[in-house]
């Protein structure tokens, strides 16, 4: 994964990344500032070795020198004793038990050195102290008397206390500057992990840039839910000033650049989806309403026989149509409907029939696109999702590509790489898509991703969509 993918994952999941960081912030926040303080006193004893005998030489000197490294380095575990740590108790009164004293107790032989520290953590300062000290004192009475069961014998390691514990004026713990520090780094951590998580188990469509990377494909827009577009009318004509219509007439404005202009063939655009349900019909619709608006004779055809919905989003008949036509029942001019203005032709899927797939790979289906091409500025096919059929994939031919409309959360991102891979390998190419169910939280003018072509218009907002069928 490369840094631009991170930042991706990040920002796809920006709320849960945030979210996560917040919470691990406020618990260590909350356990730096709400658990009690600790105070940490320490007393530091110095180690001497004594010869027994009246004289010492190099050589006894450097044996009491190793002698005294070697026991020197018991003394942490010593300190931590039964005989060591009840007179402390009973010295000074604790209602502790040796155990949980001895928790609180904490001896060190610095590396090299004849030294030993006793540190004692309290959650009181003085008591910390008291304590120290006396574990110091107790532990250099063990040491001298313990070596030998001869009182009268004098142990050749001596103990001296040569810094006694003061009074801690401040806590040893939490440090509040590390604690937060670390909970902010933390956070951190968490909230990229979190996003990287979701990520990896999201299966589904969530950005342009999942569809870009799996298509490697440009975006022609994006649409986002808006209750106008539930409406039995392409929304240009029910509700022209709104951003919704607007955001269709920047996808028109960007299919104009999919093909030059030829005067004597009008073009030819195929609107597909992957799976039912990723609202292809409403982009279908609208998209012709937005080309005839400009002055563009359009002929938009419902070629999903199996589930025809071209009829029922525009509000008009739909029980006649493409399936008479191609069964021999009925002709282009007794079946194409007039919609909204005269240059804006609509031809209903008609009958649900059994053999659809004969019916639309017929040389009939071929000639009658043909000719309304040389009739009509544009030729828009609604067709079946490629899941469905091979349907799409045939008119694909016939338009050298076609736009693919990926509905976000609904379309799988396996499904949509494979049909990536099983058009290029039809030699079909995707000349845009188009996200439908855009996430307006996350969609605005300012990404270069959105409008491929020139368009980058951020004075009308990027901030449009619908429950679309298709």
């Amino acid at each position: 994964m490369t840094i631009a993918d991170l930042l991706q994952a990040v920002r796809k999941h920006m709320v849960a990344a945030i979210v996560t960081f917040v919470v691990i912030v406020a618990a260590v926040a909350g356990y730096t500032f709400l658990v009690p303080p600790q105070y940490t006193a320490t007393a530091e004893l110095f180690a001497t070795y004594a010869s027994q005998g009246e004289t010492q030489n190099s050589s006894d000197m450097n044996s009491g020198a190793s002698y005294l490294s070697t026991q020197i380095k018991t003394y942490p575990q010593l300190v931590k004793t039964e005989a060591v740590l009840q007179p402390v108790i009973k010295e000074l009164g604790l209602d502790m038990t040796t155990d949980e004293l001895a928790a609180k107790v904490t001896a060190t032989n610095p590396s090299n050195t004849f030294m030993v520290d006793v540190s004692v953590q309290d959650g009181n300062a003085e008591q910390s102290a008291r304590i120290a000290n006396s574990v110091a004192k107790n532990l250099s009475e063990q040491i001298s008397s313990s070596l030998y069961t001869d009182e009268s014998a004098k142990s050749p390691i001596q103990l001296n206390l040569v810094q006694k514990a003061r009074t801690p004026q401040s806590p040893s713990s939490p440090k509040v500057g590390l604690y937060l520090t670390a909970g902010v780094v933390l956070g951190l951590i968490c909230g990229i992990g979190m996003a990287l998580l979701l990520d990896m188990i999201n299966t589904r469509v969530e950005s342009s840039s999942d569809v870009r990377e799996m298509t490697e494909s440009s975006s022609l827009g994006s649409i986002q839910r808006s209750d106008l577009l539930d409406e039995p009318r392409p929304v240009v004509i029910s509700q022209p000033s709104s951003k919704e219509a607007e955001e269709f007439r920047r996808i028109r404005t960007n299919i104009s650049f999919l093909a030059p202009n030829v005067k004597e063939h009008g073009h030819l655009l195929v609107f597909t989806s992957t799976k039912p349900g990723e609202g292809k019909t409403t982009m279908a619709t609208n998209t012709a309403a937005a080309i005839a608006e400009i002055g563009k004779s359009v002929l938009l055809i419902d070629a999903d026989l199996r589930h025809p919905s071209v009829a029922k989003e525009m509000g008009i008949e739909g029980h006649v149509g493409l399936s008479h036509i191609l069964s021999a029942q009925a002709t282009p001019r007794d079946v194409v409907q007039k919609y909204w203005k005269q240059n804006l032709h609509v031809l209903p899927a008609g009958k649900r029939p059994a053999n659809a797939s004969v019916l639309l790979n017929s040389e009939l289906m071929t000639e009658m696109v043909e000719q309304a091409l040389t009739q009509y500025d544009y030729v828009i096919i609604d067709t079946a999702p490629l899941s469905v059929s091979n349907d799409a994939t045939v008119f694909g031919r016939m338009a050298h590509g076609l736009i693919l409309v990926v509905g976000r959360g609904v379309a799988e991102k396996k499904d949509l790489a494979d049909t990536a891979v099983s058009l290029k390998e039809a030699d079909v190419p995707i000349l845009g898509f188009v996200l439908n169910y855009a996430d307006n939280k996350k969609h605005s003018g300012k990404d270069g991703n959105y409008y491929y072509y020139y368009y980058n218009d951020e004075s009308t907002g990027n901030h449009h969509g619908s429950k679309h069928s298709g």
